[in-house]
């Protein structure tokens, strides 16, 4: 695995990520890698951890409002599950997909990089239970090659998340 990397080589999107984890006191070791980190298989790879350790960030949308749902990398997000998880925050409106500009206009971030943390519209977010059962987590550093070790708990904290069955 790479170390972190120095704050002032970072990529801008990750320098923000950076950022937002120092400013909530999270240690704010981005880590970059020469190759993809983008799925959740592929940061697994690179990082030498396991899929279920990923933490993935999927973008969805309520009417304009993004909703951010952080699950574990093995599992599959329930777009159900994930509106009853967030129900008294909707307001009653739908959870749909996103499609990638709504993604990039919403966070600030491009798909395959979107991290949990320095989204330039404050997301409702959803965790998935799963990511509480591991001592870390590594989780989208703000490009498809720059990731953040951390733990479920910590994720909660950071974006005041609701942890719940999402899967």
């Amino acid at each position: 695995m790479t170390a972190p990397a120095d704050p002032a080589d970072l990529p801008a999107s990750a320098r923000r990520v950076a950022d937002a984890l120092a400013a909530d006191g999270h240690p704010a070791e981005i880590r970059l890698f020469a190759e993809s980190t983008r799925s959740a298989a592929e940061a697994a790879a690179a990082i030498g951890t396991t899929v279920a350790q990923i933490a993935k960030s999927l973008i969805f949308r309520a009417g304009d409002r993004p909703v951010l749902a952080i699950a574990s990398g093995v599992n599959r997000i329930d777009e159900t599950k994930l509106a009853s998880a967030l129900a008294d925050r909707l307001g009653g409106a739908p959870i749909g997909r996103a499609d990638a500009a709504f993604v990039r206009q919403a966070t600030g971030f491009a798909i395959g990089g979107v991290p949990p943390v320095g989204h330039a519209t404050p997301p409702l977010v959803a965790i998935d239970r799963d990511l509480l059962a591991f001592d870390e987590v590594w989780a989208a550093a703000g490009t498809p090659n720059a990731v953040f070790r951390t733990t479920g708990e910590a994720l909660a904290r950071l974006t005041g998340g609701t942890v719940a069955e999402i899967a």
